[in-house]
């Protein structure tokens, strides 16, 4: 196998272009996808050795299903049907599960643990972007994301609660997971368009 494939059931194997595509035909909107490559950039960043590319594919379709079925729980379980008839790996679907606690899915593993600790973390870092002069992830600091967390009128669909919850299951202070997110987003600046 080549790098930069994963191997699903049946002896399948998926590359990041297979992923993107799926995103591509099921998302339309530009907004949804560089939502998926900054959770896709972010979860890699927590990847153990060997593992950045299962990890990434799951960030990357994390909300693949969003615009076809938004409401919970049929977004993730109706992408979990699409995802387990094309022999994605069970690691990566039941990640995508239990990032939405209403289908039941608990979060066990690592990847499950990283998927929902990055996942509102991305958004709320790709807002304060959108806030500062040049509207680039540059531009942010961590000091000014603590501030803007505890503004309740700032990105207000963003939930907190979700985003300190994330950061007790990885174990680390939030000030760690938010440096660790902001660094990997940073470095896919040019695709996310920040």
């Amino acid at each position: 196998m080549s790098a930069g494939a994963q191997r699903g059931r049946s002896g399948s194997v998926f590359r990041r272009e297979d992923a993107l595509a799926l995103l591509h035909e099921y998302t339309q909107s530009e907004s949804l996808r560089k939502h998926a490559l900054a959770v896709e950039c972010c979860v890699r960043a927590y990847a153990p050795a060997g593992e950045a590319e299962l990890w990434g594919m799951t960030g990357l379709l994390h909300d693949f299903d969003y615009e076809r079925w938004p409401n919970v729980p049929d977004h993730p379980l109706q992408g979990n049907k699409i995802l387990t008839d094309l022999g994605y790996p069970e690691e990566l679907r039941h990640a995508i599960l239990a990032h939405c606690e209403q289908t039941g899915a608990k979060r066990i593993s690592p990847l499950d643990k990283t998927l929902f600790a990055c996942d509102e973390l991305a958004g709320f870092l790709t807002a304060c972007a959108l806030v500062k002069p040049n509207r680039t992830l540059a531009e942010v600091e961590i000091a000014s994301v603590k501030r803007k967390l505890k503004d309740k009128a700032f990105a207000r669909s963003v939930s907190r609660a979700d985003i300190e919850q994330g950061a007790r299951e990885l174990e680390r202070p939030l000030e760690d997971h938010i440096a660790t997110c902001l660094e990997a987003m940073r470095g896919a600046a040019a695709a996310l368009g920040l």
